[in-house]
């Protein structure tokens, strides 16, 4: 058994667009090793983008509501003098991209008796028009965020 390492060590780019954060978010929407399924819904989500989106590339679609979905901060709890504090911290590159992925991802998954693909294309292009649950998801985070400015003084 091989070790387990970062998988943006050997991330290469996807296939039809050479995109390494496609090709990671195809491996996030990977269920049970089964990356050709993953990556035919993901590209007929893309053809179905291009359609409800035909003025703008469907992957440049893709990547802005990635973008569109990444958290600047969040809340962190923090056990100070027995007491759990909700710190807003900033959030790393990284994660931003990980918190985005999940919860494109997790809103996908949440809707029931719809075809995969069609699912994530309407989630992809309503986070592309800043809409949607992933934005939602995304706009408690800040709010939160927002609510607890004043233990701001608890993050070191």
């Amino acid at each position: 058994m091989g070790r387990i390492t970062a998988s943006r060590t050997q991330l290469k780019g996807d296939p039809r667009h050479d995109s390494l954060l496609a090709s990671k978010f195809i491996n996030c929407l990977m269920w049970d090793g089964k990356k050709t399924v993953a990556q035919r819904l993901f590209y007929r989500s893309l053809d179905e983008i291009k359609k409800k989106v035909p003025e703008a590339e469907a992957i440049d679609v893709f990547t802005q509501a990635l973008e569109n979905v990444k958290p600047a901060i969040e809340v962190r709890s923090k056990r100070v003098g027995g007491a759990s504090y909700q710190v807003p911290m900033q959030v790393s590159k990284t994660r931003q991209q990980s918190l985005a992925i999940r919860w494109l991802l997790g809103a996908v998954r949440e809707k029931k008796g719809r075809p995969k693909h069609l699912a994530l294309a309407e989630e992809l292009v309503a986070a592309y028009n800043k809409e949607g649950a992933a934005m939602t998801k995304r706009e408690n985070v800040h709010r939160m965020a927002e609510a607890n400015k004043a233990f701001a003084h608890f993050a070191w």
